[in-house]
């Protein structure tokens, strides 16, 4: 049952603090010590934490979106990750963290098959992409317009909702850092 007793993941929450849902660091940070979850540590406010857990990925992933749907009242997906792996997905992106005209970006999925035909979808729409593994892609767009840019307008889409996220790659390095 357990990946790993008293792993460090990463919850990436999906659509918080944008679009009228709103949820604060510290009631998430409640919420998720609340199921039992351990040194929890909430990053930034745009619903990313750690925390130590016994339980496998698949486990945190339905707890924690049940908990969240409970208390905040939304549709709440999230992805989760090993935080070994945010790191070394983070070090993998080939784009810089710190070129002022482009954000390097990093897209999660917690099914494959999604992130195949997001991918396949983006690249057809003109987005330059690099897949990181079954669970991540990296994509940059100019500064400024984001959302504009073909690969976010793809992922967008209700299709993606239930099974994406995106961070940008400063935000995975702060995760990746943080313990």
């Amino acid at each position: 049952m357990n990946e790993a007793a008293g792993a460090r993941y990463a919850i990436l929450l999906r659509g918080v603090n944008v679009g009228g849902v709103t949820v604060k660091m510290a009631d998430l940070r409640n919420v998720l010590e609340g199921l039992g979850l351990e040194h929890v540590r909430t990053l930034l406010a745009s619903g990313n934490a750690v925390a130590t857990s016994g339980w496998d990925r698949a486990e945190i992933k339905v707890r924690v979106e049940e908990a969240l749907r409970s208390a905040f009242g939304y549709d709440a997906w999230v992805i989760v990750l090993s935080v070994p792996r945010v790191a070394e997905l983070a070090a993998a992106v080939p784009y810089a963290p710190g070129n002022p005209e482009v954000h390097a970006y990093v897209t999660f999925s917690s099914d494959p098959v999604v992130l195949d035909e997001l991918t396949d979808r983006a690249e057809a729409a003109g987005a330059e992409q690099v897949r990181l593994g079954p669970e991540a892609v990296a994509w940059t767009a100019d500064k400024g317009s984001t959302l504009e840019s073909p690969f976010a307008k793809e992922a967008a889409k209700p299709r993606y909702k239930s099974a994406t996220t995106t961070r940008n790659l400063r935000t995975l390095q702060k995760i990746a850092a943080a313990e």
